[in-house]
């Protein structure tokens, strides 16, 4: 099953709970159903967690933890995906969604420098907000539909190939069956 594939890399929900960033949720975190792994909420978490790990801001774990509540889905996942912009991949992937902005908007980036000023920061800061941050929102939106997707196709596939491979097996012990009772019915 999935659930055993993901259970491995799951945090421990009581290290969760216990955490104090996430203490102003309060007894909320406490429900079972935000700690169950099925495909709704894996699927519901992935959706959350990808979605918040594009927003700029510095509290993108709250912000995952308030959704899962929302959307009753599964906290440690979304709280875990939101890692995917740490500080390394950061630059890279705000980066794009930069680029993606600017292709949106149909704004000129021949003449971009960056500077890590204060000055250049701040006399830029105009130029820079709206295509930064309408290619998050596409990059969130985007990314969080195709993590959705991709958990209900990969849960579905994995249930369908047990399911055959439990029939399988039936029929195999069945013909086994089979084959002692003619081998008892032939000895007679």
């Amino acid at each position: 099953m999935p659930r055993k594939l993901i259970k491995r890399y799951l945090p421990d929900p009581g290290k969760i709970k216990d955490n104090k960033f996430l203490s102003i949720f309060g007894s909320i975190l406490h429900d079972p159903q935000l700690w169950h792994l099925t495909r709704y909420s894996v699927g519901h978490a992935f959706l959350v967690g990808l979605f918040c790990a594009f927003i700029p801001v510095p509290f993108q774990m709250l912000l995952a933890a308030g959704g899962a509540v929302l959307f009753r889905a599964n906290i440690a996942i979304s709280v875990a995906l939101v890692w995917i912009t740490n500080p390394v991949t950061m630059p890279f992937l705000f980066g794009f969604a930069y680029i993606v902005g600017i292709t949106i908007l149909g704004k000129d980036s021949d003449d971009f420098h960056f500077e890590l000023s204060y000055e250049w920061l701040s006399d830029h800061l105009v130029d820079l907000w709206e295509p930064f941050l309408l290619g998050c929102l596409i990059c969130a939106t985007v990314c969080a539909i195709l993590g959705y997707l991709g958990v209900r196709i990969f849960w579905r596939f994995h249930i369908a190939n047990a399911w055959q491979e439990r029939c399988k097996n039936r029929r195999e012990a069945m013909a086994e069956r089979d084959r002692i009772k003619s081998d008892l019915a032939n000895r007679k």
